[in-house]
């Protein structure tokens, strides 16, 4: 007999019914992920392996990111910096 504790935005399992049923979990992560609590507090996740590529994948840098812009090659018309005094700091 199953023990799935739905809710309308996630699948919560207790640890010892995700141990026993841990197949049926394996199965349902695939779908969506499953959220594992211990003693009552949400402690783990599990994800497909989909997901978590996503997750996981490497993030563009700033620089790539703004080398990838199509707005790359536009010419900023920008007034010229006024000369100012420098000014002492106390270090």
């Amino acid at each position: 007999m199953r023990t799935l504790v739905k809710t309308k935005k996630k699948n919560e399992w207790q640890l010892q019914e995700a141990k026993a049923m841990f197949s049926e979990v394996v199965k349902e992560a695939v779908l969506k992920p499953q959220f594992i609590s211990v003693r009552g507090k949400e402690t783990a996740v599990i994800l497909s392996y989909e997901e978590y590529k996503k997750l996981a994948s490497p993030r563009q840098t700033l620089f790539e990111f703004i080398q990838s812009s199509p707005l790359r090659d536009i010419e900023l018309n920008l007034p010229p910096r006024k000369a100012e005094k420098m000014r002492e700091v106390a270090l």
